[in-house]
């Protein structure tokens, strides 16, 4: 029997087509994502499921897919699709990360000329037969710094077309190594140096607790008088309350927005002030961005339905069926580990080196390296998935090398991942189990044996006594249970390290009580998922 594709958000015809080409049983139903009681009583019935914004992917509505197979999203965010719910019932959930690139980097520079030149506001006034020439004085692009925060791969179009403007463009991110920045023809700088410098700043960054409000008020008063500021990226962002006052005092001369913190944005601070252009979210609506998402993901799901091939999974990587019943707990744990090195790094990443130790060696080696990437790369972009990871390493210019060794150990094999930086190197080993469950093996060089868990909390410190008392007490009197605990130390009296796996999130308010004990050189919360 062919499989069955419901597509319940509008997909072009060409869409439809590819999969009817492909041999799949299509129900094509553009309007039934809005109605999410009908779609629940029929989600049931299919293989697959084809979605734009429109659709809401709910735990409810998974939880009713019964044969559910595949989640495509014709797009790039899958807010609107719940992915751990989708893991735990093993269903994929695949996206379109690179179509709707130009797209939105074009929008930004259009705000930005239209920010520039009034032109909105100009159009309404010649419009109403004022002809009020002299009211809408614009400034130039040639020659003025547009600072982008956020280089990645929408960023760096932006910055390539603005170079085409004669912009001199300087960049804010993380994770843009200098080389790249070379390449981009851009000068890299910290988030204040840029605020100090830019006469235009346009954010493309994912929302993330770590950006959000990344221009707050206390960021927008560091900006150079008269700058304008553009966001097509995600409302969040900007305070916008903080941008309506600063717009008020002349701090920023105008504002373009495409993005807002509550959508549909029926009302905001920011509507009916001079010199502000608002968009509703348009950023992807071009059409040759949506019909290039649409073809994607019809060829994407018809792949995975016909052929077991997964491509740009956010759930899975890159593996035949066969792969995966072996390396499926593998893939996890190198996941894992370059997590876990992504959130203790700042810096931008330089080079990543991947050891494969034993059985580890002849698997895979491609799925798995996307995993470490992505796991590394999570913190700073929500977004990637473990085909988009590789590719947006190799923008930034970060080198990713990869050694194969015979067993050498008590274990039949392990990753060992190791991250470089223009300050440091900092590593991580793992294995699995034989109850297929991940487990840290060396962090730093010390050993360790410690379970990884959800909500983990990772301290280093002189190996002196006093600390397991430290974090016990700190821990009971503050309600935090401690599921799994584990030391490490180089050398008696040397460097130690402690993890502890704990059931919820521990507060900062809590890690700051450890670090006012004083006997940590440093305390930090980690997060895994676990799905």
């Amino acid at each position: 029997m062919a499989p069955k594709v419901l597509i319940s958000d509008e997909l072009s015809d060409a869409a439809v087509q590819i999969f009817r080409d492909r041999g799949i049983d299509v129900d094509f139903q553009p309007k039934l994502g809005k109605d999410r009681d009908a779609l629940a009583a029929i989600i049931g019935n299919y293989d697959g499921l084809a979605i734009r914004s429109a659709t809401k992917a709910t735990e409810k509505l998974i939880a009713a897919a019964t044969h559910l197979k595949v989640i495509g999203r014709a797009g790039i965010g899958v807010d609107n699709v719940d992915i751990p719910a989708a893991s735990k019932k093993g269903i994929i959930v695949m996206n379109t990360p690179f179509g709707n690139s130009i797209t939105t980097a074009e929008h930004a520079i259009a705000m930005m000329l239209a920010v520039a030149r009034q032109i909105p506001e100009a159009n309404a006034s010649t419009q109403a037969g004022k002809w009020e020439k002299s009211r809408f004085m614009g400034v130039e692009l040639t020659g003025k710094t547009l600072g982008v925060i956020g280089a990645g791969n929408i960023g760096s179009i932006v910055c390539d077309r603005a170079r085409g403007l004669k912009m001199k463009v300087v960049a804010y991110d993380p994770f843009l190594s200098h080389d790249r920045a070379d390449q981009l023809g851009v000068e890299k700088l910290d988030l204040d140096a840029l605020l100090a410098r830019a006469d235009f700043i346009t954010l493309h960054v994912p929302l993330t607790d770590q950006t959000r409000n990344i221009l707050s008020a206390e960021a927008i008063a560091r900006t150079k008088t008269g700058v304008r500021i553009i966001n097509c990226a995600r409302g969040g962002l900007i305070d916008e309350e903080a941008l309506a006052a600063a717009l008020q005092s002349g701090q920023v001369a105008g504002a373009a927005l495409d993005v807002f913190a509550v959508e549909p944005a029926t009302e905001s601070p920011l509507f009916h002030l001079p010199n502000v252009v608002c968009t509703p979210h348009l950023g992807a609506s071009t059409t040759e961005a949506q019909e290039n998402v649409a073809l994607q993901v019809a060829e994407q799901m018809s792949d995975y339905l016909l052929t077991g091939a997964v491509t740009n999974a956010l759930n899975m990587p890159s593996v035949t069926a066969e792969e995966a019943k072996v390396m499926g707990p593998w893939i996890k744990l190198a996941g894992h580990l370059g997590n876990f090195v992504g959130q203790m790094t700042d810096e931008p990443v330089v080079a990543i080196n991947v050891l494969y130790d034993g059985i580890t060696s002849s698997m895979n080696l491609a799925a798995l390296n996307c995993a470490v990437i992505a796991g590394i790369m999570r913190r700073g972009n929500p977004d990637v998935n473990l085909v988009s990871a590789p590719v947006i390493a190799k923008e930034r210019g970060i080198h990713i090398s990869t050694t194969r060794q015979d067993k050498s150990g008590m274990f039949e094999g392990y990753i060992k991942v190791t991250v470089v930086t223009g300050q440091r190197e900092r590593s991580v080993a793992g294995t699995v189990f034989s109850d297929g469950k991940p487990r840290f093996i060396q962090i730093k060089g010390i050993n360790v044996d410690a379970e990884i868990g959800a909500n983990m909390v990772y301290t280093t410190n002189d190996d002196v006594p006093g600390i397991i008392g430290a974090l016990g007490v700190t821990m009971g009197e503050n309600g935090v249970n401690i599921a799994n605990f584990t030391l490490g130390r180089s050398a008696k009296g040397g460097e130690a390290i402690a993890i502890l796996y704990v059931d919820d999130p521990v507060p900062e308010t809590i890690l700051d009580k450890l670090r006012a004990t004083g006997k940590f050189n440093q305390v930090k919360a980690l997060a895994f998922d676990m799905a």
